[in-house]
């Protein structure tokens, strides 16, 4: 009997959402559509430029991985989450919102060193879009010192966020996590993250998954960039060398499925975007959850793509509690 369903690494940062415009992402200087690491200075210059705009989410324990174990919890699996936070006000609200969401985490994040909790500004355009800037704060600092291998191999799934690639410390530990997973049965996971990742951070991305993982999550452009393809259905062909599974996203087009043997297309319900913020987070925290809970390879991605086209529909990148529970109404 496994005390966990799923164990999660990555980065622990604070989002706050802000309307704009492709305008104000022109004057700003900000890249449209991915995530990019920004300092402390450059986060606050940001939102002092931004002051009177509409922010447009509560503030939320987030960052990829975060919102992937906390949608799995929500959904119902046993779930832990290694981050690193500091001894900040952001710190505690960090952990308590963690808690809240009934996601273990390991004592050394009771033991915060000083420093600042990482932030993370999205900027939502009216198509949708969202642009990430990032302050990683403490989480640049994430290392194997925040692994729980004990909980780890009680576990039967292992995720990895992908973005931990752009720290040294934290690919280390990424690398760390998978390697004990692998020794101790536990299935692996991983997620390409974001298109700027994959183009920055390729070497790094290939060191993390090894041998191979035995699932990989990536949207198109991550899978393009990833394996140097321009169509999906070439990607689909050359990430078979790096995974025993994947998922890619394909926005509204729905998702591209690979179970090791064979390749299936699920549709995404029709629904009107306002924030993509957290749609693949969501996808790969529902996709989880299916497969913990038996479900097929197809089954899985028809939830996943159902309670993602749910979180795009609002605003912010997690759904409310009870929304999870409407999602697997018509499946269980």
């Amino acid at each position: 009997m496994h005390q966990y369903d799923l164990y999660g690494i990555g980065a622990a940062l604070l989002d706050t959402e802000i309307e704009v415009s492709d305008g104000d992402l022109q004057t700003l200087g900000v890249d449209k559509g991915v995530m990019t690491l920004v300092d402390d200075a450059r986060q606050r210059q940001l939102v002092e430029d931004l002051r009177d705009h509409l922010v447009t989410a509560k503030r939320a324990c987030g960052g990829s991985g975060a919102n992937t174990v906390i949608a799995a919890s929500y959904f119902g699996l046993r779930t832990f989450y290694s981050c690193k936070v500091a001894a900040d006000d952001n710190g505690d609200f960090y952990r308590a919102d963690l808690a809240s969401a009934g996601v273990d985490y390991p004592a050394t994040l009771q033991q915060a060193d000083d420093g600042a909790t990482g932030k993370c500004l999205v900027l939502v355009t009216p198509d949708a879009e969202r642009s990430m800037n990032t302050f990683l704060g403490i989480s640049e600092r994430l290392s194997v010192d925040e692994l729980d291998v004990k909980a780890l191999g009680a576990s039967r799934w292992a995720y990895i966020e992908g973005y931990l690639v752009s720290s040294i410390s934290g690919r280390a530990a990424a690398i760390a996590l998978r390697e004990n997973a692998e020794k101790s049965g536990v299935k692996t996971a991983l997620s390409l993250s974001d298109p700027a990742m994959v183009h920055l951070f390729h070497d790094g991305l290939r060191e993390m998954i090894g041998s191979g993982v035995d699932l990989l999550f990536c949207n198109r452009d991550e899978a393009l960039g990833f394996t140097g393809t321009d169509n999906a259905d070439d990607a689909a062909r050359a990430l078979r060398q790096y995974c025993r599974s994947f998922a890619i996203t394909l926005g509204a087009d729905g998702a591209l499925l690979w179970d090791g043997s064979q390749q299936y297309r699920v549709e995404t319900p029709k629904v009107h975007a306002i924030d993509t913020n957290g749609a693949g987070d969501m996808f790969a925290g529902a996709f989880l959850y299916g497969l913990n809970r038996e479900m097929s390879f197809s089954e899985a991605g028809e939830l996943a793509c159902r309670a993602a086209a749910q979180v795009v529909s609002q605003y912010g990148p997690r759904l409310r509690a009870e929304q999870h529970s409407e999602l697997l109404a018509p499946v269980v």
